[in-house]
């Protein structure tokens, strides 16, 4: 059957549309970057409107430069940065620039419901924390002051809304849980939280199956007909879906400005023992599956803050030449908790610190040392997924830019004992809303799209007596700065 689906991928850094053919493989992507808003309180925000305007404007470009058929355009799927919190009006207008998952702003507003943290934990499935959308939501309405009826949503719902001209205000179910206003059991919002967060239910959206219709789009008239919205999916659940771990015990990472560790736990909800959030994977035909994730906010922003602020690097790439001149027998040791730590320490209080720098300790050896630590992070999530599910972590699938990085993968391998799968295909979170939004209106077939798969495999090499000194350095980083807070 001939067709396309578009894919719209919205990150931190950018918002991509992408084509796709009829056997789910990439056409064209066209990407369109958006401002980072940081004040002088280092709140971090970015503009809605420039947001949707990019969405638009990124199709537009898709299907002007690949002259495709328009009327063979089947269906939307939508994968977004998750967190990231917008508020507006009735009108569509946003009340305040939104509220990106990175920003710390909220953490008084967390603070003050910490007599709540277990129950809240146990509704959730989310340790309490700023990072999620219900303090942020609180923040808003208590710092906006909005005088008229307000509507909240992540960045799925706020595309949707605009996109089907404010005719459809839903959210998907794994956005939904990462809010922490879901009730993981129930499958719905939680009253008693919204009552406590004093969000009224009614300006929250609709939550839906992630392979529902979310409504219809021509893209502000770029096409005759307008298509439906399929596929809408947070960017890790996409990610997970498009590597094809569907089956419980697969493990991927997805590695951007942060990270996101995903372990698909299966139908049954399991609470974690480790510091780890339980969320939903997604809800297909009405069908829920769960994962333990954990999430790092510093991954490839830790590359971007020594290319940016330290002027250590002029691009990602020479990261590789840093880490081969590097001296093997430095024992430094960046802990990149900027704003904090997250999974699975939850301590909003730390900050950044190099540790166990000698005289000798110069430019290559901080540059290693840095892309080192995304590696440590994610072993750390790694070890906690593996004691809460009692299963044993043989391959964790991989993808984002810093995968692209061979040294960061092989060390990687090593300090988690697993092999590590580097996906052939880029773009895996619009791979798998695609995949999702083609798969809904008949275009693909699930187990076709899903029978090869090419990786490139990384299998750890490292003495038992190496990995453990470097671990234990790690460690013991982490409780000199906990110590400090």
């Amino acid at each position: 059957m001939n067709g396309y689906v578009i894919s719209i991928d919205q990150s931190t850094q950018s918002t991509k549309a992408i084509l796709f053919d009829e056997k789910g493989n990439i056409v064209r992507r066209v990407d369109k970057k958006h401002e980072q808003l940081i004040n002088e309180k280092g709140y971090v925000s970015h503009d809605p409107i420039e947001i949707y305007h990019n969405t638009i404007e990124a199709v537009t470009e898709l299907i002007r430069v690949t002259h495709v058929d328009k009327t063979l355009i089947r269906a939307l799927g939508i994968s977004n940065q998750r967190e990231t919190t917008v508020m507006w009006d009735e009108k569509g207008k946003p009340y305040d620039d939104a509220v990106v998952w990175q920003c710390n702003r909220a953490k008084g507003v967390a603070l003050r419901y910490m007599d709540y943290k277990e129950e809240i934990y146990d509704i959730t499935g989310l340790p309490l924390s700023p990072y999620f959308p219900a303090s942020k939501m609180r923040w808003l309405i208590e710092n906006v002051c909005p005088t008229k009826a307000f509507y909240f949503g992540t960045i799925d719902t706020w595309l949707v809304y605009c996109l089907t001209n404010k005719q459809s205000y839903k959210t998907d179910a794994s956005n939904a849980s990462r809010t922490q206003l879901f009730d993981i059991h129930k499958g719905c919002w939680s009253q008693k939280l919204c009552d406590l967060f004093e969000i009224p239910l009614k300006s929250l959206p609709e939550i839906c199956d992630s392979n529902t219709c979310f409504g219809y789009t021509d893209f502000e008239g770029l096409l005759d007909v307008p298509i439906p919205i399929y596929g809408v999916l947070g960017d890790s659940h996409a990610a997970l879906f498009g590597q094809g771990c569907h089956e419980k015990g697969q493990v991927k990472t997805t590695l951007g400005t942060g990270s996101s560790i995903m372990m698909n736990i299966g139908e049954e909800y399991k609470k974690s023992q480790n510091g780890l959030a339980t969320s939903l994977a997604w809800r297909i035909d009405g069908k829920t599956e769960y994962v333990f994730e954990g999430n790092i906010n510093y991954a490839g922003a830790v590359i971007t803050w020594l290319i940016n602020d330290l002027k250590m690097i002029s691009s990602p790439g020479e990261t590789s030449y840093c880490t081969e001149q590097a001296n093997p027998a430095d024992e430094t040791i960046l802990v990149p908790a900027f704003s904090g730590l997250s999974a699975p320490y939850w301590n909003d209080d730390v900050r950044a610190m190099f540790y166990g720098m000698s005289r000798k300790t110069g430019r290559n050896e901080m540059v290693k040392a840095a892309v080192e630590s995304i590696a440590y992070q994610i072993t750390d999530i790694l070890n906690g997924m593996a004691s809460d599910s009692a299963l044993a972590i043989h391959q964790v699938k991989a993808d984002g830019g810093p995968s692209k990085n061979t040294y960061l993968m092989q060390f990687l391998s090593d300090m988690a004992r697993t092999v590590v799968s580097v996906s052939k295909q880029e773009e895996l979170s619009a791979i798998g809303a695609a995949y999702l939004a083609g798969i809904s209106v008949g275009l693909y077939n699930k187990e076709e799209l899903f029978a090869s798969r090419e990786y490139t495999d990384y299998s750890y090499q490292l003495p038992v007596s190496e990995w453990k000194l470097k671990m234990n350095r790690w460690y013991d980083a982490i409780k000199v700065l906990l110590k400090e807070c």
